[in-house]
């Protein structure tokens, strides 16, 4: 008979707010301390993109950025500022559909989500109206992943994995949820083609978006709005701990249907 398995998703409380330049590790291991929080090998942090760009500098001040002619004549139609579309513009490779209050783009990164990922919520510069500053994602997540791992198995003394994580829309249905853009020691897709089912069948096309399933269940406990908790600690990951890029869970754009 198969054992009870169990996945824990714990908020991490106590963090600050979050400046450029901190150390985010050391942040992060202060705030388990407090809560009395240990760490154990097999452990991953799931980490919302918003704190890693704030520490990483990603803040601009749309007062800052000089719209281009290209980004002039969009912001017209889509009824966006042309400073930001204007970022929007030099965040990405390609603009993919619009409609008036909605760009959709494919990132750098090479995934496709509305306005290149670039946020006002929760965000607030140094000087200026609130309203101007806004949030880019990290310029590659993979690598600040990987940073974030270095830094936290360094002060834990554990082998862990990092999973950093931005609210995305999804083709064909409604609402937003926590999808993968970087990570370091987890498993982007668990390919289970060639793996007999319960009546021996063996299976044919099922890739499994791990790292996608673990980042919507931890964006469900960290929150929307002023939670405040922007830092999982997920404990029970069904699956061994390996290296892998956040890129591989994009579909290729000769097979994506959509595009």
């Amino acid at each position: 008979m198969p054992r009870s398995k169990s996945l824990t998703l714990s908020t991490v409380p106590n963090l600050p707010e979050i400046q450029p330049g901190d150390d985010l590790p050391a942040l992060i291991m202060n705030a388990l301390d407090q809560d009395e929080m240990s760490v154990e090998d097999g452990d991953i942090f799931v980490i919302a993109q918003k704190i890693v760009s704030k520490s990483e500098g990603r803040l601009v001040n749309l007062s800052t950025v000089i719209p281009s002619p290209k980004a002039l004549k969009l912001a017209e139609q889509i009824e966006k500022r042309p400073e930001l579309v204007e970022l929007i513009l030099e965040e990405s490779n390609e603009v993919l559909r619009t409609r008036p209050g909605t760009i959709i783009v494919e990132h750098k990164s090479g995934f496709v989500c509305a306005n290149a990922g670039i946020d006002h919520s929760n965000v607030r510069g140094p000087w200026g109206e609130p309203e101007d500053w806004v949030l880019l994602l990290p310029e590659d997540a993979d690598y600040s992943a990987r940073v974030l791992r270095g830094g936290l198995e360094r002060l834990s003394g554990k082998r862990i994995g990092v999973l950093i994580i931005d609210s995305h829309g999804r083709a064909w249905r409604n609402g937003i949820v926590g999808t993968s853009i970087g990570l370091a020691g987890i498993p982007a897709l668990v390919d289970m083609r060639g793996k007999p089912d319960r009546f021996n069948y063996s299976l044919r096309v099922t890739l499994i978006a791990a790292a996608d399933e673990l980042a919507a269940g931890a964006s469900l406990m960290m929150g929307q709005a002023a939670e405040g908790t922007p830092v999982i600690l997920a404990r029970g990951f069904p699956y061994e701990l390996a290296e892998d890029r956040a890129f591989r869970l994009v579909r290729e754009k000769q097979l994506d249907l959509f595009r």
